[in-house]
C-alpha cells in the first residue's frame, strides 16, 4: 500500500475487488509489480496497517494470496487454514479484520484440487479415517458437501466439492450476527473465489 493509500483511506468493497482482479491479471501476464517495496512504505506500515481486503484461504503452498493478487506489504489481511474452513479461531481473526482494520472486502479463496476437500469427500463417501485432528478439521467441511453428487466423474465431483466448500464457508460467515449486520449496512462485501492451479487464474463466484 502506498503512502497515498494511507492518506486517502480505504477503498470501497467494489474498488477493493477491482484491485484483486487487476492484481491477478498482472500475475497471469507476468507483469507483477511486487514484492519490491520502498523503505518509506515499510516505515509507514510499522505505525499501522490498513489492508483493503481480508482473504480466508487454504494453507496449500501453491496458493499464496499475496503473489496470486500481486499485492504488497500491508495490502491484504490473510487468514490461512487447510480447506479454508470456519472455526472459532478463524472467526476471531476475521472479526478483528472487520472491527479493528475495517476492511471493506472479505474473500473466501478456495482452489482446485484441494486436498482437505478431497479427504472430506473420501471420509463421507468411503468412510476413510484420518488421524484425530485431521478428522476434526474434515468435520468442518463435510456438511457443506451435502449436495455434491456421488455419481459424477472424479474430476467433476472435486470441482463441485471445492466450490461447495467455498460457499459453505461463506454461508457460515453470513449466518453470524456480525456478518448479518455488516452485510445489511451495505459497506462490506463477501465474495467467493477459486484459484485454478493450472492457469493461475482466480475465478470469482457469482
Amino acid at each position: 500500500m502506498s503512502e497515498s493509500d494511507h492518506d486517502m483511506g480505504l477503498p470501497t468493497a467494489d474498488e477493493a475487488l477491482a484491485r484483486l482482479r487487476s492484481g491477478n491479471e498482472r500475475f497471469l501476464r507476468g507483469r507483477a509489480r511486487f514484492p519490491t517495496v520502498r523503505k518509506e512504505v515499510l516505515a509507514a506500515l510499522a505505525k499501522e496497517q490498513r489492508p483493503y481486503a481480508t482473504i480466508l484461504g487454504c494453507s496449500d503452498s501453491r496458493v499464496p494470496p499475496e503473489l496470486v493478487f500481486d499485492a504488497s506489504f500491508g495490502e491484504l489481511f490473510i487468514v490461512r487454514v487447510a480447506g479454508n474452513i470456519i472455526s472459532p479461531e478463524v472467526l476471531g481473526s476475521l472479526q478483528y479484520a472487520g472491527v479493528h482494520l475495517q476492511t471493506p472486502l472479505f474473500v473466501v479463496l478456495g482452489h482446485e484440487g484441494c486436498g482437505a476437500v478431497q479427504a472430506a469427500l473420501h471420509a463421507r463417501d468411503y468412510g476413510k479415517r484420518e488421524r484425530s485432528r485431521i478428522a476434526q478439521l474434515l468435520e468442518n467441511i463435510v456438511p457443506g458437501l451435502e449436495g455434491v453428487s456421488t455419481g459424477s466423474s472424479p474430476q467433476a465431483r472435486m470441482d463441485e466439492a471445492v466450490e461447495a466448500n467455498v460457499r459453505w464457508s461463506m454461508k457460515q460467515l453470513l449466518a453470524t450476527p456480525e456478518g448479518k449486520a455488516r452485510m445489511n449496512e451495505g459497506k462490506v462485501k463477501l465474495v467467493g473465489a477459486i484459484y485454478q492451479l493450472k492457469t493461475a487464474r482466480v475465478r470469482f463466484l457469482t
